[in-house]
């Protein structure tokens, strides 16, 4: 997959098939965009995902976590088969683009657009001016097919990023799977911790996430890993160890069933099937290791 970042001045050497998004979490609404654009590789067009480096909810304020990171986003996208991702640089000077300079200069002359696919409520440009409408007016124009895809509804409402969010932040992690097509996901490079699992019989693989990846509430959470292609079933803690350690540093350390391999500095995708309890302080290591064998025990025993 080629990504082009940190530049506005590229140029695609081939006709494409476009899909316009934020993708943060890229749920179902998300995946049928990129279905779309996928499909028109069978007419020799190159799938393109167009989306910012920089969620508009973070440049414009208010919003600071992300469902995704770029990392796990990129991963995404080149799992399912994207050709070329562009990762547009969201700034002062790109936010203040003309919409119509946007069609024609980035859709027309730069990505050779043919098809093009986006939400019903898409908007792009100086004061989200760009809509549907402004795309289908300027279709014929500048020679591309123009598909706007409805929302997809879940739970009796529409999938959106902001109702996976609340979720998370909720820790309703079935209902945010629901709307994802998969359990939610933190993914990252196996870390050193203070061994004290191993200590207790009860050896963890440990991920700080990046600092802008929303989490759910502190807690110990069902789960399973995915290290190198294979899931590996497992139970998670998220959050910061108050038994053992004043330290504030968030962690997702996950206990893996029937694993005893080391794989320090390996990547892994942990997902989140479900909340098991909240994360508490105990009176001592003892009562925190009796607690932490009967998750186990449950662990085993929950079916995703």
């Amino acid at each position: 997959m080629l990504i082009v970042e940190n530049t506005t001045e590229f140029t695609l050497q081939t006709k494409s098939a476009v899909a316009l998004g934020k993708f943060d979490g890229i749920h179902l609404g998300h995946r049928k965009l990129l279905e779309k654009i996928l499909e028109q590789k069978k007419e020799g067009l190159a799938a393109v995902v167009f989306t910012f480096d920089t969620s508009a909810a973070a440049f414009f304020g208010g919003e600071d976590k992300d469902l995704s990171t770029r990392a796990e986003k990129r991963a995404a996208f080149e799992q399912m088969g994207v050709d070329v991702l562009i990762e547009f640089p969201l700034n002062k000077e790109t936010a203040a683009t003309e919409p119509d300079e946007f069609v024609r200069r980035y859709l027309k002359r730069q990505m050779q657009t043919a098809y093009l696919c986006a939400g019903p409520d898409i908007s792009f440009g100086r004061k989200g001016a760009g809509d549907q409408a402004l795309l289908t007016r300027y279709a014929a124009e500048c020679g591309y097919r123009l598909e706007l895809i409805e929302k997809v509804h879940v739970d009796g409402g529409e999938v959106s990023s902001t109702r996976v969010r609340q979720e998370v932040r909720e820790g309703r992690m079935e209902a945010a799977a629901r709307m994802l097509g998969q359990p939610y996901s933190v993914s990252g490079k196996v870390e050193h911790g203070r061994r004290l699992g191993r200590t207790l019989g009860m050896p963890t693989a440990n991920l700080v996430p990046e600092a802008d990846k929303l989490l759910p509430p502190n807690g110990v959470y069902y789960s399973s890993v995915f290290l190198d292609g294979v899931s590996y079933r497992g139970i998670s803690n998220i959050g910061c160890k108050p038994t053992v350690s004043n330290a504030h540093v968030m962690g997702v350390e996950t206990y893996l069933y029937d694993f005893d391999a080391s794989i320090y500095g390996r990547q892994i995708m942990v997902q989140l099937h479900a909340f098991r309890r909240p994360e508490e302080k105990f009176e001592s290591v003892e009562a925190l290791r009796a607690q932490l064998a009967m998750d186990i025990v449950a662990g085993r025993e929950f079916e995703a």
